[in-house]
């Protein structure tokens, strides 16, 4: 196993829920450590950016709006397979799909209103946490 690091969004239904903390601890349980983590409301350009990949897909424009609507929690997370583990954590998109104990199936509202973001590659996550952070903020 590798150490990695990935990237971590704790979308806008899960802070208006106040939920941070609970999800957070989720990730420390799981041996992640937040390395890095700021609180901030993207505008919909910044949401349209950072989803750019999804640009072509027909829930881009509703998953861009949702993602600027209220602010989110970005972090950056490590730990050994730190990727396969942040997802595994997340749990499937669904949440009818989701395993009992994932954050999406004791917290998501809906597959869109799914409370958390992570990263699904090593190449994306680079890219993703560069998105957001600057190498002087990611203190391991």
């Amino acid at each position: 196993m590798t150490i990695q690091r990935t990237l971590s969004i704790i979308k806008p239904d899960a802070t208006r829920r106040n939920l941070t903390g609970r999800i957070n601890a989720k990730f420390e349980d799981a041996g992640l450590r937040i390395v890095a983590q700021k609180r901030l409301h993207l505008s919909l350009a910044q949401a349209q950016a950072f989803y750019a990949v999804h640009k072509d897909r027909p829930f881009f424009a509703e998953l861009t709006e949702f993602m600027a609507s209220a602010p989110v929690v970005v972090q950056v997370l490590e730990g050994e397979d730190a990727i396969a583990r942040n997802r595994a954590v997340m749990g499937a998109t669904n949440p009818a799909n989701a395993d009992a104990g994932t954050i999406r199936k004791e917290f998501a509202l809906s597959v869109g209103e799914n409370s958390v973001h992570g990263s699904d590659a090593p190449d994306t996550a680079a890219q993703e946490i560069a998105f957001f952070f600057s190498g002087l903020e990611l203190v391991g």
